[in-house]
């Protein structure tokens, strides 16, 4: 079978640890294209993996031979490429948040459905084992009624993970419209959603930016969140966990409460009322820590959507509710008021 020809958009830090490195260690792939508006970058990259080098999006997408392309630039870059690509032929697999409005993420949607290509959106939480198992526990009823939780996902800064350190488009509002929300929020409000089944549906937040003087966007933030049948809890996403990475999820329910890569050895502890306690050591969650080298699955999910022809794993739909929440976040800290999602 010929190999799935695919180009990669924006060549920083996602695309350095996570999408190139994924993609050709995936048998069904060949990266055939690497683009950045950073020529030598590009350059550099497609010496790595013996691509072609583009400077221009445009370009790449004319190349009939490029089947998928992964967008991983800057979050205001996200819509309009992701849709030129899909308007041109190509599968899109685009780094979160999807879009920085839900108009933009509604068009992407629209241009997937038109083209009949597949849209997916890197939230790769989902595929975290702790997460999968949390979702089954659930959703067998065996812990009961869920009334809380709160989760959290924070590390001193993209500063040390971005190619352009303090530079880097992340801190800059113009770019990334969003913060720390944007970047580790969004994965917080898609594990939620995931892991309860349910959507949410009323938002309230502080959100501050107080770690970084030099950015332009939030650094942290707390929300609270009320789901479809009354769960409450708070989320927060912060750059200035200065030490060390959190990453974690607690969920309390009826029997048990769950507590998910909140153990550094035991990726999953289920503490029943009863006073057993289950461990479960699943492997841990991909972390900025350890250069972000472990498989995130995103990859290999998205180009067996491809090659089996199913339906994306992390669809233009739940990209965009998952984004709803974010945005409510940023309406509700500029109001001072709960936002309703309903």
């Amino acid at each position: 079978m010929k190999k799935l020809q695919v180009g990669v958009i924006g060549c920083g830090s996602i695309a350095q640890h996570r999408h190139l490195p994924e993609y050709a260690a995936n048998k069904q792939i060949e990266v055939a294209a690497v683009c950045d508006i950073v020529k030598t970058r590009a350059d550099e990259i497609a010496a790595l993996y013996g691509a072609v080098s583009y400077e221009s999006v445009e370009e790449l997408l004319q190349n009939k031979e490029i089947n998928a392309v992964s967008v991983c630039t800057p979050n205001y870059l996200h819509a309009p490429i992701s849709i030129a690509a899909l308007k041109a032929g190509k599968h899109v697999l685009c780094e979160k948040p999807m879009a920085t409005s839900r108009e933009d993420a509604e068009q992407m949607i629209e241009a997937a459905r038109e083209s009949g290509k597949k849209l997916m959106i890197a939230h790769n939480q989902r595929f975290v084992p702790s997460h999968a198992k949390a979702r089954e526990i659930l959703a067998s009823g065996e812990v009961g009624k869920v009334y809380s939780f709160r989760t959290a996902f924070g590390h001193p800064g993209p500063e040390a993970w971005s190619v352009d350190g303090k530079d880097s488009w992340f801190f800059e509002k113009e770019k990334a419209f969003i913060g720390a929300m944007g970047d580790l929020g969004v994965h917080k409000t898609d594990l939620i959603r995931y892991v309860l089944g349910e959507e949410i549906v009323e938002v309230g937040s502080f959100v501050e930016t107080s770690a970084k003087e030099f950015a332009t966007v939030d650094d942290n933030a707390v929300c609270i969140l009320k789901s479809e049948s009354g769960i409450i809890g708070t989320l927060a996403a912060s750059w200035a966990y200065t030490a060390k990475e959190d990453n974690s999820t607690i969920i309390y329910a009826e029997k048990a409460i769950l507590r998910l890569e909140d153990d550094p050895v035991n990726s999953l502890v289920v503490q029943y009322q009863t006073g057993e306690i289950v461990k479960y050591e699943l492997g841990g969650i991909q972390s900025n820590d350890e250069g972000g080298q472990s498989n995130s699955q995103v990859i290999d999910r998205f180009v067996d959507s491809i090659a089996s022809d199913k339906e994306s794993p992390v669809s233009g739909l739940e990209g965009m509710n998952s984004l709803q929440v974010v945005l409510a976040a940023l309406e509700s800290n500029e109001t001072k008021k709960m936002i309703s999602l309903r």
